[in-house]
């Protein structure tokens, strides 16, 4: 199962809110709350859900590749959840710095997982 594009945003949120845990932004896009360990999280959450709802689950990814926007000022954070969420699963991880996704998060991952 090729799993592409997951980001942290919530499913159902509406066209006046961003959908992203821990992101609020002024009228010009400018950041009035970021909580990157929240996005995290609710990255994560959603590749369980999306797993979960597919016929698969979390121990069955073999491949985990993570795009962050700032890799210095968010690598920690994200290592740190990863080793949390990933206890029982042990995927290869790749993990790349990129100049931006194409909405206003700050992680998507792409994975692969058997059924």
């Amino acid at each position: 199962m090729f799993l592409s594009g997951v980001g942290p945003r919530i499913a159902g949120s509406d066209a006046n809110d961003t959908g992203v845990p821990g992101l609020k932004l002024d009228k010009f896009g400018n950041f009035i709350e970021f909580d990157f360990e929240a996005q995290c999280r609710n990255v994560f959450d959603n590749v369980r859900a999306i797993l979960d709802a597919s016929g698969s689950k979390w121990e069955n990814l073999v491949d985990v590749t993570v795009f962050l926007v700032n890799m210095k000022r968010d690598f920690q954070t994200y290592n740190r959840l990863y080793a949390e969420y990933f206890k029982d699963a042990n995927p290869c991880r790749t993990t790349v710095e990129i100049n931006a996704l194409p909405s206003p998060i700050a992680i998507e991952l792409k994975c692969i997982a058997t059924i």
